[in-house]
């Protein structure tokens, strides 16, 4: 597909830009609306294109926790009848917690940890299955509250019985920022990873304690103009980490459910390396 068309897709999911404004840019792009719309399904999310996962040997409950102002959503996922597992918080996109996020916690469990998908649109009710409206309330989340619930989602998940204490997270896109924001506000971190996610201040990294890992896209030209400034501070703290580029790929090249931008190669290797770093410092 052409690059202009997955730039504008970028575009419109994490700028303000509207619907219609994205359709009359992606009619002028593809010829003609009758072309955008043909277009079209094959840049937003199929759920019904993901992976399956053989949930057998998995313990999966929606639960709650007490958040900064009242209860805070997730859906937490482990290997059944196990303990002293490593915990792991897992943070959506800026659309909310959905079906590609919740199969991502449930991967992650049968890697064999305690994995903790959060909603951070609890305060509003929950993700809605709208995912413009759940873009839309993103943008309305309070930032240092919506920090909070993360970092007491951490707190819970230290206080687990059949957890072993230690605790990571792993975020996409919106939540592979969160994952640099909770590296830096979380002293007891003790691996952060990041896929495609806007990088914290340079000022802010030497509060970073936990080893990070950081994955990127080579064409995501918006979330790669922050990497010179970060790498040069996590060198100069001498934070550890490790960063890769997947060149000729896309941001959101992990989600299986965008067919445009998935790209299988780049997905399985990152995963790879992000499961190597969490069973190295979590258990």
């Amino acid at each position: 597909m052409d690059q202009k068309i997955i730039n504008l897709y970028d575009e419109y999911t994490h700028t303000g830009l509207s619907r219609k404004e994205f359709m009359k840019k992606l009619a002028i792009i593809t010829g003609s609306t009758a072309l955008a719309l043909t277009v079209l399904p094959l840049l937003e999310n199929n759920y019904a294109a993901a992976a399956t996962l053989n949930e057998d040997e998995l313990s999966v409950e929606d639960i709650t926790y007490p958040g900064a102002e009242g209860d805070v959503k997730a859906v937490l996922a482990k290997p059944k009848d196990k303990k002293n597992l490593g915990c792991v918080v897992v943070i959506h996109e800026n659309r909310g917690l959905n079906p590609h996020i919740i199969t991502v916690t449930k991967r992650l469990a049968a890697e064999g940890f305690i994995a903790m998908g959060i909603d951070a649109l609890s305060p509003f009710g929950g993700t809605p299955a709208d995912e413009d409206k759940g873009r839309e309330l993103i943008g309305k989340l309070d930032p240092e509250k919506n920090l909070q619930n993360y970092l007491k989602g951490l707190e819970y998940l230290r206080s687990r019985k059949d957890g072993n204490g230690k605790t990571g997270c792993m975020g996409f896109c919106w939540g592979g920022a969160m994952s640099n924001k909770l590296a830096v506000a979380d002293p007891k971190l003790l691996a952060a990873v990041a896929y495609y996610g806007t990088q914290p201040k340079s000022e802010d990294v030497p509060k970073i304690k936990a080893s990070i890992m950081l994955h990127y896209g080579g064409l995501d030209e918006r979330v790669n103009a922050g990497i010179p400034a970060y790498e040069a501070a996590l060198k100069e703290n001498k934070i550890d980490y490790k960063l890769y580029i997947y060149e000729g790929v896309n941001h959101a090249f992990n989600n299986d459910t965008s067919p445009t931008r998935y790209n299988e190669a780049a997905a399985k290797l990152a995963w790879q390396r992000t499961v190597g770093l969490l069973k190295d410092k979590l258990t």
